[in-house]
């Protein structure tokens, strides 16, 4: 018996490790392993293009800078009138006198660079702008912060394998392969999130609103009405400072609802709160709905705190996902909605895998007809190499979708071409009258720089394409790089083992090609 080269024990080793995580897509059952990831054309899903206020992310960085600027302005004990946000990017500074004109101008060139102002003569007024470049940036960052506050969230809901990129200058493209409650995920992406803990102004009159003061709902579920609360501007505690929150149940009558943890400061900024306002009532504001308003009855310490609501299990954890992300810098809309159904991605499949079939057959029919013994060496290397890329794509966890299937037909035609450059190059050395083991060898070493040179350059294209593309663009290329390589493999390597065990050392025997 002969033994076992060990370039065929590579050969061995790489089938059956393409087997086992191949064996998974198929039969999940008898090997639980990853499987290959199919993409949102060939399982169905939904795809979103989303789009950020960025306009909406300046303004509310302009209204913390008022917030600053006053404070500076008291520990600087510079005196004024009125610090007003008077546009999306703009802030209005009355200085009571003049001497403190110069102290004002450098406290804002020390403390806020970013801002630049311009000297009104009326009423000793200054008119505050944020700096173009500062503009670009917080859209800019308004933008990234979304995209990975959204990405944070669909992780948490459990997509496999979603694509989250950013799509021009301020819209995100959202696709979620295998979704089956595009609803209830649209409501988890677009919910801006932002935790608010307001006072509530029980003095004030509805009809005779103080400049202080804001009007917010509560929705009640059970009445199905809207209850009113006055409560104060200015948020005492938001959710930056959140570091947890959970679903837990009510102890005596099972009723879900979400338990949030503060940070270190977030728990002394809710433990002087509640000691200050004792018998107050403190609502809790989601996005600007109340959605409870208990009275403090005691000094909280610890920084625990519980959102209450007419909760089901589902959407209590739906709240907690999103607190636990974080909120959202700006609000977003959908401008952009497709769904696709899984008896559309089921089809999708169906065809994909019959034109792949259909395809290989001609290839090997022909491959077999024309080059005899060789041909059916040709085709077990192609075999091979449809198993090693169906490997890579699951060791690698690459989504695999219609363009994808594309990619692996045309790889079948690449990966045979390689074949034919070698089976010619063998024959031209028969016709010289070469032994057969000799003309196997020169026909393999005389056509690997040319097939080298082919699939190198086509190897760059694919690369280029997957790291600039999206989308279909991306999945084609994905599957045509991995084609790539295992057709260099399987041509150069894989069918030159077979060749060198069947006619190595027979001497005269006839090579069938």
């Amino acid at each position: 018996m002969r033994p076992i080269p060990w370039k065929a024990i590579i050969v061995i080793s790489a089938i059956i490790i393409s087997a086992v995580l191949v064996i998974p897509t198929f039969f999940p059952d008898i090997w639980p392993h990853k499987q290959i990831n199919l993409g949102l054309d060939l399982q169905g899903g939904m795809h979103l293009v989303m789009q950020v206020d960025t306009d909406k992310a300046v303004e509310n960085r302009t209204e913390r800078l008022v917030s600053g600027i006053r404070e500076e302005l008291k520990d600087k004990r510079i005196r004024y009138k009125s610090v007003v946000k008077s546009g999306i990017s703009k802030i209005d500074v009355i200085i009571e006198s003049k001497d403190d004109f110069n102290s004002f101008t450098d406290m804002l060139k020390k403390q806020f660079p970013e801002l630049s102002y311009v000297k009104q003569d009326l009423e000793n007024k200054f008119l505050i702008t944020m700096k173009e470049e500062e503009l670009k940036n917080i859209k800019k960052l308004s933008v990234d912060q979304a995209l990975e506050t959204i990405r944070g969230r669909i992780d948490e809901f459990g997509v496999s394998e979603p694509d989250i990129r950013r799509h021009g200058e301020n819209r995100i493209l959202i696709q979620l392969p295998g979704i089956d409650d595009p609803e209830r995920a649209k409501n988890l992406i677009g919910k801006t999130a932002q935790l608010e803990f307001k006072l509530v102004d029980e003095k004030a009159d509805i009809n005779n609103l103080p400049m202080t003061s804001e009007i917010a709902y509560q929705i009640s579920d059970t009445e199905n009405k809207k209850i009113p609360f006055i409560l104060k501007k200015s948020s005492i505690l938001t959710g930056e400072y959140l570091t947890d929150a959970r679903v837990s149940f009510d102890t005596q009558f099972n009723d879900p609802y979400v338990s949030i943890e503060f940070n270190s400061k977030g728990a002394r900024i809710f433990d002087q709160l509640t000691a200050e306002n004792i018998q107050k009532r403190l609502a809790i504001v989601l996005d600007g709905k109340v959605y409870s308003a208990p009275v403090i009855q005691d000094r909280i310490s610890g920084g625990r705190a519980q959102i209450t609501g007419s909760f089901t299990v589902e959407e209590a954890r739906d709240l907690a996902i999103v607190l636990r992300a974080g909120a959202l810098p700006a609000p977003v809309k959908i401008i952009e909605e497709r769904t696709v159904g899984p008896t559309l991605g089921a089809d999708s499949i169906k065809k994909g895998l019959i034109s792949m079939a259909v395809g290989g057959a001609f290839v090997i029919l022909f491959m077999a007809v024309y080059y005899s013994g060789a041909g059916l060496i040709a085709n077990f290397a192609l075999v091979i190499n449809i198993l090693l890329i169906g490997a890579g794509l699951a060791a690698f966890q690459a989504t695999l979708t219609l363009p994808g299937i594309a990619g692996i037909i045309l790889t079948i035609g690449m990966a045979v071409d390689a074949n034919v450059l070698i089976f010619e190059r063998i024959r031209e050395e028969l016709r010289l009258g070469v032994s057969p083991y000799a003309a196997i060898s020169n026909g393999f070493e005389r056509a690997a720089l040319t097939i080298l040179d082919a699939n190198v350059t086509t190897l760059i294209a694919a690369i280029v394409l997957f790291q600039f593309g999206t989308g279909p663009v991306k999945g084609f290329a994905v599957t045509l790089t991995l084609g790539i390589l295992s057709s260099l493999f399987t041509a150069l390597f894989v069918s030159r083992v077979i060749f060198d065990y069947i006619y190595s050392g027979k001497g005269t025997k006839k090579l069938s090609i």
